[in-house]
């Protein structure tokens, strides 16, 4: 860190001390409304259109802004990659860092501006605390570097994301640097996970940051609610930085309502909190930001010296223990006991009536299967709900069900509410999946969510488990969900497979089905380089019904299937003796890792139930 820079940041500490500083508005807004669509990456407009982007900060200049935030918010690898932009990160953000220097007067800071990955981490994503806090760690140097006096990480939602975060940058930028971190709340004042304002301002108050405080949200009334609260918990100066109110649809744009006059008034009940940085996120313009210096003026040569008294934490109640695995369902007794076990897979009908599947689940119990597996929209297409399903077999056939429930079709919001109502439908046996994604279905305009995958749909259950919401607060009753994941023991990229699979135990799975596998020697290894997890491996047996079956596996659903299979089947000289031909490979499959794996499941191929039932009689005795 230069002499200057701590120079700077020097001057700035001192003048927050004296008084309240006025951040810029929206670098966004501004843009839009002067003509640059919204499906580009604006961070790189420091390099194609740098007059504009320092034209904008001029006129918050004017307006009276004491602090300039860089146009750098999703300047960082992860987000530019997007774009084909990531070779470009150091000349993004030095770019931007030089046109708000340029528009800047000498008593006006610049602030390198840092957003969110634009991608989950863990536990709700695949991107490891790590890799996140490098992402950060470069960004931040890339501006320290080019010469901010400060670094403002703004728009979290994620708390732990925000603390790979703030360290990325404090190692970047060293001790001296002022660093500003603020989040993004609900209506209710949480992150979106539900963590509460106590939880994340006494988190913030512990971290290396200068200033806290939220930005972006819901609009200046909630989050001058929010900041009340904050100020109870935490000494540190607090920073303010909302929306135009909050925003309304309208023909594909969102629409900010709230005048320069409603948001100033705010601002003086900001300042009337403590808060020391006043500013502005979407649809915050120079107008606004011209009214809220008016206000800050009005208030400031009086100086308020506002006492802070940090609360102490009230007490909490604590993730209850888990219900044990042999106390979760009759399968999770088998599975301790370490009874072999039989699934029948069964998918949804495709209308209302379950009669066929229903009477296929009876079969299947009379017939000793332990469970039935109920895939949830298999290959994206629009069946009955697989939790109705599983609900009508275990009523109406007197059998377990295994519910699949995929990330596809549910935020993080839908995923707690209906992993709720499974459960107290009595469902208790889940396979966490991510899902496959609408273009491979008959609706491939359909939209997806994905809010998580698979990995993060296991935390969320494990949460759920410790009677525990997905931001961690206790809900004060808790489920007893058998954690179900899946794997590929034939995947092209196994190493990754493998990596996910880790992250999946880690999270809290407690049994692992695979895809289907033809392949011995696959299994065998998989097995074996999963052993370290100690979690039951349940293999996927599906038998072929022809020829082109065999083929489908192996060319469209990437399933490795040996030769001599292939030619078995190729052989076959009519329909019912490839059908036979390829429950007799199943059967030799059983058996052969039956010595190795915990329990099997049997696909139904077109709803022939009879098939996986005659391949269940291989199992032998159990």
């Amino acid at each position: 860190m230069s002499v200057a820079t701590q120079s700077r940041a020097k001057e700035f500490r001192e003048s927050l001390e004296r008084r309240s500083l006025v951040a810029d508005g929206a670098m966004g807004t501004m843009l839009y409304s002067k003509g640059v669509f919204i499906n580009r990456s604006y961070d790189e407009l420091n390099l194609s259109q740098g007059p504009l982007v320092r034209e904008i900060h001029a006129e918050y200049v004017k307006a009276g802004a004491e602090i300039l935030e860089t146009n750098t918010y999703g300047a960082n690898r992860l987000r530019l990659s997007g774009f084909g932009l990531a070779d470009k990160l150091r000349a993004i953000n030095e770019a931007g860092v030089r046109l708000a220097r340029e528009a800047a007067l000498d008593s006006t800071f610049v602030a390198g501006a840092i957003g969110p990955l634009g991608a989950l981490v863990e536990p709700l994503g695949s991107i490891s605390y790590g890799e996140a806090r490098a992402v950060f760690r470069e960004q931040a140097e890339a501006l320290v570097e080019a010469g901010v006096d400060l670094l403002v990480l703004e728009t979290f939602s994620d708390l732990g994301e925000l603390r790979e975060a703030i360290h990325g940058a404090r190692e970047a930028a060293g001790p001296d640097m002022v660093i500003v971190a603020q989040v993004t709340i609900d209506d209710f004042g949480n992150l979106r996970d539900g963590t509460n304002t106590e939880t994340f301002t006494r988190a913030l108050e512990e971290w290396p940051v200068d200033v806290i405080g939220c930005n972006c949200s819901v609009g200046p009334k909630i989050m001058l609610e929010t900041v009340e609260k904050m100020v109870k918990f935490s000494s540190k100066p607090l920073s303010a930085m909302p929306n135009a109110g909050h925003p309304v649809r309208v023909e594909g744009r969102n629409i900010y309502f709230g005048s320069p006059e409603y948001v100033s008034q705010y601002a003086r009940r900001f300042l009337w909190a403590g808060v020391k940085i006043v500013g502005g996120c979407c649809g915050t313009t120079p107008e606004h930001i011209k009214q809220i210096r008016s206000e800050v003026r009005s208030l400031q040569p009086a100086h308020r010296d506002i006492q802070v008294k940090v609360e102490e934490p009230a007490a909490k109640a604590k993730a209850l223990e888990k219900v044990p695995v042999a106390e979760k369902s009759a399968l999770g007794a088998k599975l301790a006991a370490g009874t072999f076990v039989a699934f029948v897979e069964i998918l949804p009908p495709r209308g209302v009536d379950a009669a066929k599947e229903i009477a296929g689940a009876k079969l299947c119990a009379e017939r000793g299967i332990d469970c039935i597996n109920v895939p949830d929209g298999p290959r994206a297409s629009a069946r009955m709900s697989a939790q109705v399903t599983c609900y009508l077999i275990r009523q109406q056939a007197g059998i377990e069900p295994v519910l699949h429930f995929c990330c596809r079709d549910r935020n993080i919001l839908g995923i707690q509410s209906e992993l709720l109502g499974a459960y107290t439908l009595g469902i208790r046996n889940l396979i966490c999946i991510t899902g496959d994604p609408p273009r491979m279905g008959s609706y491939p305009d359909a939209t997806a969510v994905f809010d998580v995958d698979a990995i993060g749909l296991t935390n969320i259950v494990n949460n759920l488990n410790h009677g525990l919401d997905i931001g961690g607060n206790p809900m004060g009753s808790q489920t007893a969900l058998l954690i179900g994941v899946g794997a590929n023991p034939g995947a092209l990229n196994m190493e990754e497979e493998l990596r996910r699979l880790d992250w999946k135990a880690q999270a809290g799975a407690e049994y692992i089905v695979t895809q289907p596998v033809f392949d011995l020697a696959l299994i065998e290894d998989f097995v074996k380089q999963v052993e370290r997890l100690r979690i039951p491996v349940i293999a996927g047996i599906w038998p072929l019904t022809s020829y082109r079956n065999a083929e489908f596996m192996v060319n469209e659903l990437r399933v490795p299937v040996p030769a001599h299979f292939m030619e078995r089947m190729r052989r076959a000289e009519n329909a019912e003796l490839a059908r036979l031909e390829g429950v007799e490979i199943a059967r030799e499959m059983v058996r052969q890792v039956r010595p190795m794996v915990q329990g099997v499941q049997l696909s139904a191929p077109f709803g022939r139930y009879q098939m996986a039932i005659d391949v269940a009689e291989a199992i032998g005795p159990r």
